[in-house]
């Protein structure tokens, strides 16, 4: 499924920094690893790292705060995928960011995970099953964090 865009585009981070956006398309068993990996499966992600979803490996550990993965993601070409992550822990410029960009499924995922509910109703209309998964497994990691604070 192509849930994000394709071509390769220059973009603005908010420091007017010219940051390369790779496109990012995953065959559905990509996106179930990568939600089992988020949910703790850490064969599966060594496995994502090993055969060239090192982004997906970075993604994962900044979801889980690490900041070091944060700054990987935007320096190589994923500020979608930041600004993804940053959306779904609340910040709204990164959501404004996201529609700005024509994001919208990361825009409406990030909502859901906020427990925006208008969101997952969308997504449940316009998202395949693992799209949908990825979204509750993150949501759970990002609930587990905040109640650990």
């Amino acid at each position: 499924m192509n849930w994000f865009k394709r071509k390769k585009r220059i973009i603005q981070s908010s420091d007017q920094q010219m940051l390369p956006m790779k496109p990012m398309n995953y065959h559905p068993k990509i996106i179930l690893a990568w939600a089992k990996a988020i949910d703790g499966n850490d064969d599966l992600l060594l496995w994502l790292k090993d055969h060239g979803y090192e982004e997906l490996t970075y993604a994962t550990y900044a979801i889980f705060l690490k900041e070091e993965a944060r700054v990987w993601l935007t320096k190589n070409g994923y500020p979608h995928l930041m600004a993804f992550i940053n959306a779904a822990e609340g910040n709204a410029s990164a959501q404004k960011w996201l529609l700005t960009h024509d994001f919208e499924m990361l825009y409406q995922m990030a909502l859901a995970i906020e427990s925006e509910k208008e969101s997952w109703d969308w997504l449940s209309q316009n998202v395949t099953a693992d799209l949908f998964l990825l979204t509750q497994n993150i949501k759970k990691v990002k609930d587990k964090i905040i109640c650990n604070k």
